[in-house]
């Protein structure tokens, strides 16, 4: 049997998160200036007495850490959240070594020793994880700060106040644990007039005296525009400084981030009769001149939308036809001018007359699903500002 004869295979090109453009179907733009200016003005809107925190959890809510996180740090961010362990460490590496990172989640099992090597504060929302840091602090043999989580009526993360009582009942819970800012969060905070916003305030208020003193913080993104009651010590404001709409009651006053557009990959006529996508859900009721563009579910660009959804070239609308497929979108562009689009040519998804939060109510969901669902398929650009 002869011996195989040897293949030199060239190396496959990059899959990083910064596809080069002339390969990429489709370009991110991001404005790290608009997402100062945006902390900026939270931070303007807090005041001087109130420290304003900046939320960067999931890759910075899929906008890249690596590059939001130091854009905060200049404009004035030295208090940071993120979700789990990891991308806290992932953070670390970015930010300057005095910035204090809050770990939301808290320690998972047999993980409390990584948070003290590496500088992490955990947020401490149950018991158990209350046992694993006093545990750590007496094998330490000091001091341990943490932020305690209080459920003030979410239902989802911190204590309950038959465990706030317990520690007002038995000090030796805390003992170690030097609790820096107790915090809850707001389960309402979008409809400024739900009446649990001011009934969690008051819980806080009340599960805070039980423990020892300490600065409060309440408010993310929406809770920062329900007014000066609920600033307290600290803001976390996160989805607001990506562009996204605090509430529907007011317009938004914060600069939109990024802008999403896709390449036409073809162009072609159909007439009356014609289907259009998967299951033929779109058929032509006269002559449309559509083109396929190059982004799709796989890149963020969300099935359920497309009834709603649209591109625009311009201040043209160019809607969506028939299903979004896992690596494109079918749009309608009969109404530009023949000549002005061509193949190579973009239009926008998100942009100026069609942001996140339109997106979002297009697709039926959130701001915050559109941004950390974008893919890493695009040729990702920042800028400084404007």
């Amino acid at each position: 049997m002869p011996e195989p004869v040897p293949v030199s295979i060239p190396s496959p090109p990059s899959t990083s998160t910064h596809w080069p453009r002339h390969r990429a179907g489709a370009s991110l733009r991001i404005d790290l200036g608009a997402i100062a200016d945006n902390y900026r003005l939270l931070h303007q809107k807090v005041g001087a007495g109130t420290t304003c925190a900046a939320v960067v959890k999931a890759d910075a809510y899929g906008l890249g850490l690596a590059q939001v996180a130091p854009a905060l740090e200049r404009a004035g961010a030295d208090h940071f959240y993120v979700a789990h362990l990891e991308e806290g460490l992932a953070l670390r590496r970015h930010v300057a070594p005095t910035a204090r990172i809050f770990v939301l989640h808290g320690p998972l099992p047999e993980t409390e020793e990584e948070f003290v090597a590496h500088g992490l504060t955990p947020v401490l929302n149950s018991m158990e994880q209350i046992a694993g840091w006093r545990e750590l602090a007496r094998r330490e043999g000091r001091i341990l700060p943490a932020v305690i989580q209080l459920d003030t009526g979410m239902s989802r993360f911190g204590l309950s106040m038959s465990d706030v009582r317990a520690i007002a009942d038995d000090a030796t819970i805390l003992q170690g644990i030097e609790p820096r800012l107790v915090i809850s969060h707001l389960a309402c905070a979008d409809t400024p007039d739900n009446p649990a916003n001011a009934q969690q305030r008051a819980q806080l208020i009340r599960m805070a005296a039980l423990l020892p003193p300490a600065p409060l913080a309440l408010s993310a993104s929406s809770g920062i525009f329900l007014g000066p009651d609920y600033h307290f010590d600290m803001v976390r404001p996160g989805a607001a400084l990506y562009g996204i709409a605090p509430n529907e009651t007011a317009p938004n006053p914060l600069r939109p981030v990024v802008n999403l557009s896709a390449r036409i990959l073809q162009i072609r006529d159909i007439a009356p009769g014609d289907g259009v996508g998967y299951g033929l859900t779109y058929r032509a009721t006269r002559p449309r001149r559509i083109a396929t563009i190059g982004a799709g579910y796989a890149d963020g660009c969300l099935r359920q939308g497309a009834g709603h959804g649209a591109a625009w070239f311009g201040d043209t609308r160019l809607p969506i036809l028939g299903r979004i497929s896992m690596d494109s979108i079918t749009i309608d562009i009969t109404d530009v001018p023949a000549g002005q689009l061509a193949p190579d040519m973009a239009v926008d998804l998100l942009g100026p007359h069609h942001g996140v939060d339109a997106a979002a109510r297009a697709a039926g969901t959130i701001g915050y699903e559109i941004l950390t669902s974008l893919g890493h398929r695009y040729h990702r650009t920042y800028v400084a500002g404007g």
